[in-house]
């Protein structure tokens, strides 16, 4: 199997981060602006997609801050990779940003990347923040 290569995109969010935090940590808030549905049990979060479930594991997470998932089948091949949403407030002007890390195959950065776009455009839809 290729190795995966890891990316990293921020994206400037008019919110609070206490309430950015509710929409990346929670299977209410992800299931708004992520997937169709999520539900979780303890670190396992089940996310559905027009009826295909995809299910991963919480590695990490920081209240206010931000939520680190590995997906099972990463984790079932021995695969260390992940992603991570985390909440970034700039010092000195307070502007917030969302920092996504995910990993892709090398000729699915490009298409990895726009898939995160659009998602956080849902979420600015739904935060009111587009």
């Amino acid at each position: 199997m290729d190795d995966k290569v890891r990316f990293d995109i921020e994206f400037p969010i008019h919110a609070s981060p206490q309430l950015l935090y509710t929409y990346i940590s929670t299977p209410s808030g992800l299931s708004e602006w992520f997937s169709d549905n999520v539900n979780s049990r303890g670190e396992l979060f089940t996310f559905i997609w027009d009826g295909s479930e995809e299910k991963a594991k919480l590695l990490n997470k920081r209240s206010g801050e931000r939520v680190k998932f590995r997906w099972l089948e990463d984790e079932e091949d021995g695969q260390s990779y992940f992603f991570e949403i985390k909440i970034q407030v700039d010092e000195i002007t307070k502007d917030v940003s969302l920092i996504i890390t995910d990993y892709a195959e090398d000729d699915e950065v490009d298409e990895a990347k726009m898939l995160w776009t659009n998602q956080i455009s849902s979420l600015k839809q739904v935060l009111g923040s587009a």
